[in-house]
This record gives C-alpha cells, sequence and structure tokens, in this order.
C-alpha cells in the first residue's frame, strides 16, 4: 500500500498541520480523527488495515488529518468564543488548504471527496459535508454526535451555529445549499446501541434529514455493538462497499 505524509503550517490556523494518504488511486476519501486524536489515530487503531482491501485494488484513496478538537472543543480551558472560531478557522483549512491538495494528488478538476469519522470525528465528517456538498460528495459518520452545545456551557454566536448541524441544517431553506442536499446519494449516519453509544443522536440528525427532504441512511446497529474501534473497523468497510 503506497503510504505518504507532509506537513505544512496552516495560515488558517496558524501551526502545523500533518496529513497522511494511503493509496494510488481511487476516489477520495477524507478521514477526520476522533476526540483530541491526531491524523495517525486511524492507523494505529487499525482502520486503515480494514479498508486496505480498497486501497490495495485502487478503488479509493484515503486521506487522514489532523483535528483541532484537543485546542477547541475539548480544551476546557479556552473561552467558547474561541472554540467556536477555531471551529470555522478548522473548516477554512479543510476547504482552502486540504481539499486543494486532494485535488492535485488526484488529478480531478472536482474530487468531491466522502468523509468519514467515528465519535467527534463523525461530527467534524458531518459538518465539513453539510456546509459544502457542492465540495464534498457525502459522509459516513460513525456513532457521533451532531450538536456541539454542551461543549460551550450556554455560550452562542454565528460561528457555534454555522458549526452546529443541529441547528443550521434545520433551518436551511436556501436555493443553493439545500437542493445540492436533496440530490444526495451518500449520507450514511450510524451508530451501535451498546456501551456508551447514543443512537438517539443519529435519530436526532435523521429526524431533521427527513423533515429537509434530504435523502440518507440511517443505520442502527445491534444492543452488542459498543462505541469502539472493533466496530467502527467493521461500519466502514461496509458503507463503503455499498458506496463505491
Amino acid at each position: 500500500m503506497e503510504r505518504r505524509t507532509t506537513a505544512w503550517f496552516s495560515p488558517n490556523l496558524n501551526i502545523e498541520m500533518p496529513l497522511v494518504a494511503y493509496g494510488h488511486d481511487g476516489y477520495p476519501l477524507l478521514m477526520l480523527p476522533t476526540a483530541a486524536a491526531d491524523y495517525l489515530e486511524y492507523e494505529r487503531f487499525h482502520l486503515v488495515d480494514a479498508i486496505r482491501p480498497f486501497i490495495d485494488r485502487g478503488q479509493i484513496r484515503a486521506y487522514s488529518i489532523n483535528s483541532v478538537n484537543r485546542y477547541s472543543l475539548l480544551n476546557d480551558q479556552m473561552p467558547p468564543p474561541l472554540k467556536a472560531e477555531l471551529l470555522t478557522q478548522y473548516d477554512r483549512y479543510i476547504t482552502e488548504e486540504v481539499l486543494p491538495l486532494i485535488k492535485r494528488d488526484t488529478g480531478q478538476e472536482q474530487p468531491r471527496p466522502l468523509t468519514t469519522g467515528a465519535s467527534l470525528g463523525a461530527f467534524l465528517a458531518a459538518n465539513t459535508y453539510f456546509k459544502h456538498p457542492d465540495l464534498f460528495r457525502g459522509m459516513i459518520a460513525m456513532s457521533g454526535s451532531y450538536d456541539i452545545r454542551s461543549y460551550l456551557h450556554g455560550y452562542y454566536d454565528d460561528n457555534v451555529y454555522f458549526n452546529n448541524p443541529t441547528d443550521y441544517v434545520a433551518n436551511l431553506n436556501d436555493d443553493y445549499h439545500l437542493p445540492l442536499l436533496r440530490k444526495a446519494d451518500a449520507i450514511v449516519i450510524l451508530s451501535g446501541q451498546g456501551a456508551y453509544e447514543a443512537p438517539e443522536r443519529s435519530r436526532a440528525l435523521s429526524d431533521i434529514l427527513n423533515a429537509k427532504g434530504i435523502p440518507h441512511t440511517l443505520d442502527i446497529w445491534g444492543p452488542d455493538v459498543n462505541h469502539d474501534w472493533p466496530w467502527w473497523r467493521k461500519m466502514l468497510p461496509y458503507w463503503l462497499e455499498r458506496l463505491l
């Protein structure tokens, strides 16, 4: 499996941001890490191994990036306004820095990657896709929560609103984003029902999408399916097989 790492100083985030890419050809998949983890997390926990058959066959190129969760949502020392502002800067990092790299790497004029992530990475995958359905094809969101207000202790501003899918998707009523979302063919929301899972959060997002007429799949796995890596290693290849 071809594996390449790179890093650069992000003008949007004012820190160095590394990235690892896997594969030589195929549809681009953007992987966003859980919690406060880094760009190599999906490799360490063998999720990359779980999707390696798709990579080796040239069906996908996977790109795994850092998040800013450790500085933003998970940083109790960061004032809530700065937490929310950092999420907006991170969104610009993805669209203005990571996406052009994928475009150059794949040679595709409009690569429109799928986004994916587990736990807090599922929120990032969903937020990235819902804000930019013109730039991304869809998402595979595993075991996520899509309302970030609990991290902000009652603080609310435009940066919170526009990074909180349960708010801005519920209120979409424009002539650009909503029609694109209503043509979606690759929105998958997954959850188990076992230990530390919260399937009601996935159902709440599904209810919002249903109300807006946005096609998607809500896939709730059984009571034995816990919030843990062995299940994410099953979920992602299961749905890649169906979407590619």
